[in-house]
This record gives C-alpha cells, sequence and structure tokens, in this order.
C-alpha cells in the first residue's frame, strides 16, 4: 500500500518532533565526558539486542527492536528523569506513555496504534520479547555507567540494584549483569579509595 502525500506529511512531522531524542540527555556520560543523549542508549540498546539475537532463537528479533527502538520515544518532549532522582509516588510510565501519546498525535491513527501497542507491551514487561528488551535496556544503561567519565560523587552502589528484576531474566543476562556488576564494583571501590 503506497502511502497518501498528507500521511506521509503526518510521518514528517512526526520525525521532525521526534528528533528531539538526539538533544534529550541522560545522567550517563560518554567515555569522553559528555551527557549521553537519549537517542545514543537507544542505539546500543539495539545494537546489544542484534548481538545476542542468536541466543533467543524462539523470539521475533523484528518485534523485540521495535521496542526498544520506541521504548524512551515519549523522552523526546519532556526528557529524561534519571531513575535515582525519581519520585515514588510519581508513576514514571504513567506520565511517559502521556507524552508517547502527545507526540504520537502527530501521526496516522493507524501508525499511533502500532507504536503504542508496542510501548505497552515493552512496559508491561509480559511477553518474552518484552522482558528481554526490557532486560537489555537496563543492562545498557548499567554498561554506560561502567564506561563514562561519571562524576566524583556517582553513586554506584544504586547501580549494583538498578533494574535487577529485569536483568535476572535468563543464563545470558544474568552472565552479562554479573561482569558488569564486577566493573561497578572495581569502579565502586576505585572511587572510595580517590576520595580518602
Amino acid at each position: 500500500m503506497i502511502p497518501m502525500e498528507a500521511e506521509i506529511q503526518q510521518i514528517l512531522d512526526f520525525l521532525r518532533r521526534a528528533e528531539r531524542l538526539k538533544d534529550t540527555l541522560r545522567s550517563g556520560y560518554t567515555a569522553q565526558g559528555r551527557p549521553e543523549s537519549t537517542a545514543e542508549h537507544t542505539w546500543r540498546l539495539c545494537l546489544m539486542v542484534m548481538l545476542f539475537a542468536d541466543d533467543y532463537a524462539e523470539i521475533d528479533h523484528h518485534r523485540v527492536l521495535k521496542m526498544c527502538v520506541i521504548h524512551d520515544l515519549g523522552e523526546a518532549l519532556y526528557g529524561d528523569i534519571p531513575a535515582i532522582n525519581q519520585d515514588a509516588a510519581v508513576d514514571k510510565a504513567i506520565e511517559e506513555r502521556s507524552h508517547l501519546l502527545e507526540l504520537l498525535a502527530l501521526l496516522p491513527a493507524r501508525k499511533q496504534a502500532e507504536l503504542l501497542a508496542l510501548w505497552d507491551e515493552y512496559n508491561a514487561a509480559v511477553t518474552p520479547e518484552a522482558r528481554i528488551a526490557k532486560a537489555f535496556d537496563k543492562l545498557e544503561t548499567v554498561l554506560q555507567h561502567t564506561q563514562g567519565r561519571n562524576p566524583l560523587d556517582f553513586d554506584y552502589a544504586f547501580n549494583l540494584g538498578y533494574g535487577r528484576q529485569y536483568t535476572d531474566f535468563d543464563r545470558v543476562t544474568q552472565q552479562l549483569r554479573a561482569l558488569i556488576d564486577a566493573d561497578t564494583q572495581r569502579l565502586a571501590e576505585e572511587t572510595r579509595r580517590r576520595a580518602y
């Protein structure tokens, strides 16, 4: 089916607004010390999922990648709230979903429905595809925190527990987490030594 000119224009309008994700900064830093963008996090998340695809032969990898691409899309409008700064009284998922709906309103209805269904599936983390996407999202985050040039007061202890309910998904994600946690513990110890 060839999209009509009006639909193409709607998609372009959406893409122009979604471009903001390139400038949406996260709490993590690159190895050079520059704040990481949400778009950069999403890129490496997709790369990670792709590289471990062979370990999940029974999974719909295209669906997992779609979830990874859109999982933080709502942050394009109002930014990211780092996990360590999230208010327990505010449900981040509800807030992000409303931001996503605002962004998706630019798209044709069938595209809105498709992306929202993917986001809802990811957020619920019930299907095998969503659980893998969620696990690797958390793994990419903690991996970046072991590579970035973090501030001296960076809370590595928080990182050790972050997202564990998702990253304990299976033996692959557990092994990845163990290796990343070892780096996190090493960095925490180095930071403690420098503080004294």
